[in-house]
């Protein structure tokens, strides 16, 4: 059985995460207090944010960058789109 976490973004119970995402205070709190639910959200809105910034992973600050948007995303409301960002329409065949 999944053990289960009060969700803070969702506001729910739901299944938590089987991991800490990161070895520091945020990957505990993440751990703590956000469901496996909410963390695919989360990895979704990153890929978006370093496909369309065209992010530099390997950098330090622009690691520092996308953990502070990943606290935002997950405990508040403060977390959008980038502003050029248009959503992929799926195909019509």
């Amino acid at each position: 059985m999944a053990r289960m976490v009060q969700c803070k973004k969702l506001g729910r119970e739901l299944p938590r995460l089987s991991y800490k995402p990161f070895q520091n205070e945020l990957g505990e709190r993440i751990f703590n207090e956000i469901s496996e639910e909410t963390w695919k959200l989360w990895l979704n809105h990153a890929k978006m944010v370093i496909n369309e910034y065209r992010l530099n992973l390997a950098d330090i600050p622009t690691q520092m960058k996308l953990l502070a948007e990943c606290e935002r995303f997950l405990f508040t409301e403060g977390a959008t789109a980038p502003p050029d960002f248009v959503p992929p329409t799926s195909a019509s065949h």
